[in-house]
């Protein structure tokens, strides 16, 4: 079912809620600045963000030798700290997503492949998205050009859900919304020749999920776009978009659909999309969200990562 469209609620005017309004209000104002200083923003950010880390920057560290271990430690460090960057420019590219008109994001990006995904086509699309730091704006970005339903899981905080939600579906004045765990939700809008944002490259679990190589360590590494795909007789049609180096803005890249897929086997499948997101990462290290525990669950026997010596 399609959720409905998020309300003001007289509650968000309580004391309780009153910080976060600050907050947001502080951000609304910084994300008005020209791009080259929020830029420079950021990168005073991100120090400071290493610092308070703590247990993140743990899991980045463990991430990064495990996926990388070809590079030598000080080549380590380097990513790590324009991973922190990365992390603090998403601050305010969340913003930006949220607030900026849209005038003003169609000056900040270039989009290719868009052949690919047409306007009304002839069938569902899983628009395979990736967990770099860009994500929230690269959501707004691809939603500039074509109409994106997206799949969604509710925030605790009702005012926090209430502002992510406006600033997410503004882009698109038919956009609708579907619960992450709404599986008939899903395939309906995708039979109904609808486009579905999807990203499958985290750890959801076991329960649904099947162990497939990332970066040559065994992942947790769910099955759902397989089945999506099939029951709802779906194109998967993968995107990425990046942060140019510089001032130059933002690069959307949308790449053709894959080709027999599904094939029937979930571990087949699973390393297929396995494989391509680990091309892209390659490509743009420093971008990726390696602050989530991408190796949280293990095959039987195997050790846990991310515990601490």
């Amino acid at each position: 079912m399609v959720m409905e469209k998020p309300r003001f609620r007289a509650a968000f005017l309580l004391p309780n809620y009153w910080l976060l309004w600050l907050a947001m209000g502080v951000l609304w104002l910084l994300v008005l600045m020209p791009y080259p200083v929020i830029v420079l923003l950021a990168r005073l950010l991100a120090p400071l963000l290493r610092l308070m880390a703590g247990s993140r920057r743990h899991i980045i560290e463990v991430n990064l030798k495990t996926c990388f271990p070809e590079k030598t430690d000080a080549e380590r460090e380097q990513l790590l700290r324009e991973n922190f960057f990365s992390m603090a420019m998403a601050l305010f590219e969340t913003g930006m997503a949220w607030f900026w008109p849209k005038w003003r994001l169609r000056k900040i990006y270039t989009i290719t492949g868009l052949e690919y995904l047409p306007e009304h086509p002839s069938h569902g699309v899983i628009l395979m998205a990736m967990h770099f730091t860009t994500l929230d704006l690269g959501g707004a970005l691809i939603n500039q050009e074509r109409r994106v339903t997206g799949m969604y899981r509710p925030h605790k905080n009702r005012l926090y859900d209430y502002i992510q939600r406006r600033g997410r579906e503004r882009h698109w004045r038919d956009c609708e919304v579907i619960e992450r765990k709404d599986v008939r939700g899903m395939v309906r809008a995708l039979r109904k020749k609808g486009v579905v944002w999807y990203a499958p490259d985290q750890d959801y679990g076991r329960k649904q999920s099947v162990f497939a190589p990332f970066f040559g360590e065994q992942a947790a590494t769910v099955t759902a776009t397989a089945k999506f795909a099939q029951l709802g007789q779906a194109k998967v049609i993968p995107f990425i978009q990046y942060r140019l180096p510089g001032f130059q803005g933002y690069r959307v890249e949308v790449f053709e659909p894959f080709d027999h897929f599904p094939t029937g086997e979930d571990v087949d499948d699973a390393v297929r999309i396995n494989d391509f997101v680990e091309e892209k990462v390659r490509l743009h290290p420093e971008q990726y969200l390696w602050a989530h525990r991408r190796f949280k669950n293990r095959p039987p026997g195997e050790p846990n990562l991310y515990l601490r010596n």
